[in-house]
């Protein structure tokens, strides 16, 4: 069977998880995060005048399984609208702290990416209007990451698709009019993004503007970057030396969108970012043998103590439980797309939710699913749904054109596999 495959449904999350009190390491205040967990709120609020942080489903649910026969822990909890699967080799008192570390680690991250929650960066720069907004330099690096995939992808993937993706609901299976989607893509160009940094200015407090400004939280005076989809090199407010006793202030990060009706949906991306970073924490407490798995974003570290490599279920995008088979995964990410992850069925017709830019409007692809096999998971998901999106003939060119990919398998409407290595 494999190490890894597709997780609990988030329906099944609240009666599969034993909650349990997480004591002070399940507070965003007393977490591992805690240093950063003001810079959610916009960088420079003190804990006397932050807002309470935005809830999050089951954010108290966290289980933990003590070892099994091969002495592999797992620890399973909820984020990002799915259940996060977590197994390690080692010690079982290392292996929890570390895992519960991760699981604050993406407390911390859901309250930053989040297009619904109202206080994350995503959300304030959303309801910003084409004002500049103050972000957290974690922010900043996913949307970098973005525009790159962005630029690379043929058109197939943006990032301000959130125009026309808050149209639908592909729970309730509710969707927009053409008229509606003919008037959101108009506001769906990842061009219209800049992030920039900057030195903070003579006599102010980084994070002081974006955390008095609450949700929308614009900047004022902020300058803009001189050149669309990059990081500004000129066009800065002058900037004066600090006193030589004076600590170095931060440097300071901020995004705007050109179009005040643009807006920025990172849930193309983000899992990719946060699995690598979870997996570079893991290296960090000294855990040699890991799979950290977000809902399908799966990255293996090391080999199981037998010398084995992980196995890695290959979905079948048809059906929750099914496996198409099986790769291993060693020091490297798998990240599945499907058509079938989240979708509806109206007159015999299916509408997924990975949308075509252009159109608004799920994109028509011979592809049911696709899986990709990359050193980084933000490559992974970065190309995965790009790939899905081309299709099983240009997507298989795309994939051998990209050195970042090791391998795609492509699944069509009939469960047949297309390797691309």
């Amino acid at each position: 069977m494999p190490d890894a495959t597709r997780p609990q449904s988030p329906e099944e999350a609240s009666n599969s998880m034993q909650s349990r009190p997480s004591g002070a390491a399940g507070e965003m205040g007393a977490s591992a995060a805690a240093p950063d967990a003001a810079a959610v709120d916009g960088g420079g609020a003190t804990d006397d005048t932050a807002a309470a942080p935005d809830a999050i489903p089951l954010e108290d649910a966290f289980t933990f399984n003590e070892p099994n026969e091969a002495g592999m822990s797992t620890a399973l909890f909820y984020a990002f609208n799915t259940v996060i699967t977590l197994q390690a080799f080692g010690n079982a008192a290392h292996v929890r702290a570390a895992m519960e570390e991760a699981r604050d680690r993406c407390r911390f991250f859901e309250r930053l990416f989040s297009r619904t929650l109202p206080h994350s960066d995503i959300a304030r720069l959303n309801a910003a209007a084409g004002a500049a907004v103050e972000i957290h330099p974690e922010t900043l690096r996913l949307l970098q990451a973005a525009q790159r995939y962005c630029a690379l992808s043929q058109g197939a993937f943006d990032i301000t698709i959130g125009a026309a993706a808050r149209l639908w609901n592909f729970h309730t299976g509710a969707m927009p009019s053409e008229q509606e989607l003919a008037q959101a893509v108009r506001h769906v160009n990842w061009e219209a993004l800049h992030v920039w940094e900057e030195a903070p200015t003579a006599g102010a407090d980084a994070g002081s503007a974006s955390a008095g400004a609450g949700v929308g939280g614009a900047i004022a005076g902020a300058k803009t970057p001189q050149s669309q989809g990059a990081v500004a090199s000129a066009g800065r407010p002058e900037t004066h030396p600090t006193a030589p006793d004076a600590p170095e202030a931060p440097t300071r990060c901020f995004a705007r969108l050109d179009d005040p009706h643009a807006g920025v949906d990172a849930g193309g991306i983000a899992k990719g970012y946060i699995a690598d970073d979870l997996a570079n924490l893991f290296a960090q407490r000294g855990l040699e043998a890991f799979v950290v798995n977000l809902g399908g974003n799966v990255v293996a570290h090391g080999t199981k103590p037998d010398g084995t490599a992980w196995k890695i279920g290959l979905q079948d995008p048809k059906r929750k439980d099914g496996i198409l088979g099986a790769i291993q995964l060693t020091d490297a990410s798998a990240v599945t797309s499907g058509v079938y992850e989240r979708g509806f069925e109206r007159a015999g017709r299916l509408y997924h939710h990975i949308l075509n830019p252009r159109t608004g409007m799920p994109a028509e692809t011979d592809a049911a699913g696709v899986t990709v096999v990359a050193d980084a998971s933000l490559d992974a998901e970065g190309f995965s749904t790009t790939l899905l999106a081309l299709g099983i003939a240009r997507g298989a060119e795309f994939a051998k054109a990209r050195p970042e990919i090791q391998a795609a398998y492509f699944v069509d409407r009939q469960d047949r596999v297309v390797t691309v290595l």
